[in-house]
């Protein structure tokens, strides 16, 4: 691991792995090389003009050459820079979109370890590290290297033995830069995660703004967010002392290298040995040499920065993607679905489903029932697939589901919760939520399928109607109109195969009596799965798994588990007297 972070390969063999604007690169190197060329004939031009320079012998020609060479440089200078920092805008943009393609199609158990303000700040704050390294530095330090190539060569031709004096620097420069660059590196590894966790707490208590002043919480999250906000700082001045000893140190040695150079000059022109043209036209390529220089201590620092930045990023976009990207397309209405001897288990400590097996044959409701902490949800989520059997086999017809591509299975289940899950946008947004070609779905369509979930006459009694505001996750509107547009929304995917986790549980008698008749009108036909938390609701189902610690402990209908199983029995007692 320390090899790894040593190293900056993984981080070259990401940004290599996006497709690069090659046109847009070339031509903006292309451009740096003309500018760069044409910048160091500036200096020999001005060896012309001191070296020949009275008043009487002015050459308005040279005068002219120069001025022209300076629009020259100025105008190519401005093309290959803008080149350079497009091609470093597009490179992060499409680094941007892999990290998020990835992180869409992750398994649902990656998002049960992580917060997902953590995963925004690897999207949106490490991305950011990477962007200002390319977009920004890394021109830069193109056209340094080149600049800095052509002077050296010119200097050398010139006068080799105040080249190499100037030469001298360098190894002192790189040793305190290197140890330097290291220790940036760690800083910022350092700060992206702590940058991460601050991002996820921030998003995590805002998004639970209610529950936050509904338990009086403001001192706490307070607390949280200063202790926070003071490891940002804390990492913030560790950056701040690394740059700087940086600057310091790097103009201390551009002062010495300037002295140096100028005394030394300065006593060649005394003797006769240079002319005066030929130390100005040194000093110009000295200072050609010195400003790159400059930013390639800034380049090498972010470099380390957006090395400790992208190693997170990698270790995302290493994870593989959740199973099932391709597979059979396949119509899963009228076939039976059969669950054989599933287990399941979140880790190996922690088992939930033991050898789960039953049947449902096309549209039958099958609820699951027993209590709290059974596995009746994580049931669901095995069906949904949002998780994987730990051993045994769900299958549709002939077909394990897991052979089954994931966009067609999930496009042909409706699922409502009882959370009723709303994104932030309008209710026409919401009912058309991932439906291809959504833009094509007229309005005649959307109201019938709110009239079929009881949800046309509140959604008209909006100013708005459809394109009302839910606010996010759904804040501007009751349990029961979320519950009947997340009705309405099964309506329209017209799903084969329907997941219900009590859809009614948290709503008032009157929302849930409505609510009660969408969901009647949405189950006719269809293949019906149903967790129930009040047996008042699956009374009438053709099967009824009562599950305990993992385990089905009961099935049959409601009146043969009452005869045979004691706790269904006294748990009907209780709800149904």
């Amino acid at each position: 691991m320390e090899k790894q972070q040593g190293s900056l390969k993984p981080f070259f063999s990401l940004i290599l792995s996006i497709q690069i604007p090659k046109w847009a690169l070339t031509i903006g190197l292309i451009a740096s090389v003309v500018t760069t060329i044409v910048g160091l004939s500036i200096p020999l031009l001005t060896r012309e003009l001191v070296d020949g320079f009275t008043v009487s012998t002015i050459s308005m020609t040279l005068i002219i050459l120069i001025g022209g060479v300076f629009i020259l440089q100025a105008v190519l200078d401005g093309v290959s820079t803008y080149l350079l920092a497009a091609v470093g805008q597009k490179i992060v943009a499409r680094l941007r979109e892999k990290m998020w393609f990835k992180l869409i199609r992750l398994p649902v158990r990656y998002f049960d370890k992580h917060q997902s303000g953590e995963s925004v700040s690897r999207v949106v704050n490490d991305t950011g590290i990477v962007k200002d390294l390319i977009s920004q530095h890394f021109p830069r330090f193109i056209t340094g290297l080149i600049s800095i190539f052509g002077a050296v060569i010119i200097l050398f031709i010139m006068d080799w033995k105040m080249t190499l004096l100037m030469l001298i620097s360098v190894p002192i420069t790189m040793a305190i830069m290197i140890p330097l660059g290291r220790k940036m590196s760690k800083i910022s590894r350092g700060l992206q995660d702590e940058t991460a966790k601050f991002t996820a707490d921030i998003q995590q208590t805002i998004s639970e703004i209610r529950l936050m002043k509904s338990s009086t919480a403001e001192a706490f999250e307070e607390t949280k967010g200063k202790n926070g906000i003071h490891n940002l700082l804390s990492f913030g001045l560790k950056e701040s002392r690394i740059f700087a000893l940086i600057g310091p140190f790097m103009y201390f040695v551009v002062m010495v290298v300037i002295v140096i150079i100028i005394g030394y000059g300065g006593v060649r022109v005394a003797n006769g040995t240079m002319s005066t043209g030929s130390l100005v036209a040194f000093l110009l390529y000295l200072f050609q040499i010195i400003f790159p220089i400059t930013s390639f201590a800034m380049f090498f620092t972010q470099l380390q920065k957006a090395k400790g930045a992208t190693e997170r990023m990698i270790d995302i976009l290493a994870l593989p993607s959740e199973d099932g990207q391709n597979g059979i397309e396949m119509d899963i209405g009228n076939k039976p679905i059969v669950v054989s001897n599933v287990s399941f288990a979140y880790s190996e400590d922690e088992p939930v489903l033991d050898k789960i097996s039953f049947e449902a044959q096309p549209g039958q409701m099958i609820a699951f029932a027993g209590p709290s902490g059974g596995g009746k949800t994580t049931m669901f989520g095995l069906l949904e697939r949002y998780y994987e059997p730990t051993s045994g086999k769900i299958v549709i017809g002939d077909t394990p589901i897991s052979q089954l591509s994931l966009a067609a299975w999930r496009s042909q289940i409706g699922y409502v919760s009882q959370e009723s899950a709303m994104m932030a946008g309008t209710i026409r947004e919401n009912l058309c939520y991932g439906l291809k070609d959504a833009e094509l779905i007229s309005d005649q369509r959307l109201w019938e399928v709110a009239e079929m979930a009881y949800a046309d006459q509140f959604i008209r009694s909006f100013a708005k109607g459809l394109d009302t505001e839910v606010g996010e996750r759904g804040v501007k509107l009751s349990g029961g109109q979320r519950q009947r547009i997340a009705i309405a929304r099964a309506f329209l995917r017209d799903p084969k195969v329907l997941m219900m986790d009590e859809a009614t549980a948290s709503l008032d008698s009157q929302s849930e009596s409505i609510v009660q008749q969408a969901l009647s009108r949405l189950m006719e036909g269809r293949t019906t799965f149903v967790i129930a938390h009040r047996l008042s609701t699956i009374v009438d189902a053709d099967q009824i798994i009562f599950i305990e610690k993992g385990k089905v402990t009961g099935m049959g209908t409601h009146q043969q588990l009452i005869q045979s199983h004691p706790l269904y029995r006294e748990f009907a007692e209780q709800q149904l007297a």
